[in-house]
């Protein structure tokens, strides 16, 4: 496969910095394989196509005490998947670093467990649509649990990394897209009206249930 300008240049100004964090992250390996392998192919499972963190924005939207939340979160989402998704990932179209059968990372890959992604590498897309929503609720939920978020954005570029999916320069682009996401996620619902954050689902209540 022939490689764009762009997915050459990132190879060879991060090449250093990829190998590096790679063989960090893989040390987790050597200490644990059958505790660390599960659990980082499990917080990988929930970036999956975004299901969870979907489902997550439009739940938190439903009800009144947490729909900021939820509002910034989905419009973070589908802000940074437009840009990532359908622009970025297209343009750049970097290979999976596992693709290259003589280097360090299929080695990793291969101990990891060998899973694979149809699409291009380039940022990754699970850290994208993970910082996209976790961060607005970082920024918007009560700052003695906020915090939970931002773990669940570092435990997910670990995974990515782990198992050998993405460049640790891939995970760092999805990062920076999805914070950017995240924070217009944020703005745009604070420019929101009032109304929005007041309504609220009640079911029905017919004349003879009335007192």
């Amino acid at each position: 496969m022939e490689l764009t300008a762009a997915a050459a240049w990132l190879n060879t100004s991060f090449a250093s910095f990829d190998i590096a964090a790679a063989s960090l992250v893989h040390k987790l390996y050597d200490l644990a394989p059958g505790f660390f392998t599960p659990f980082m192919e499990f917080v990988s499972v929930l970036g999956k196509g975004g299901i969870f963190l979907i489902i997550l924005s439009l739940a938190l939207t439903f009800f009144r005490k947490t729909r900021r939340y939820g509002t910034a979160m989905s419009i973070g989402l589908l802000i940074a998947f437009i840009v990532v998704n359908l622009f970025l990932k297209v343009v750049i179209a970097r290979p999976r670093p596992y693709l290259d059968e003589d280097s360090i990372f299929y080695q990793f890959w291969t101990m990891a467990g060998q899973h694979t992604e149809s699409d291009m590498s380039f940022p990754s897309g699970h850290v994208n649509a993970t910082f996209a929503t976790m961060v607005p609720l970082f920024i918007l939920w009560d700052k003695r649990k906020s915090w939970l978020a931002l773990l669940f954005g570092f435990l997910m570029c670990v995974s990515r990394i782990y198992l050998c999916v993405h460049f640790a320069s891939d995970v760092l682009g999805g990062v920076i897209t999805g914070t950017v996401g995240g924070l217009l996620g944020v703005l745009i619902a604070s420019k929101l009206p009032a109304q929005w954050y007041a309504w609220e689902c009640k079911p029905k209540v017919g004349r003879h249930e009335r007192v």
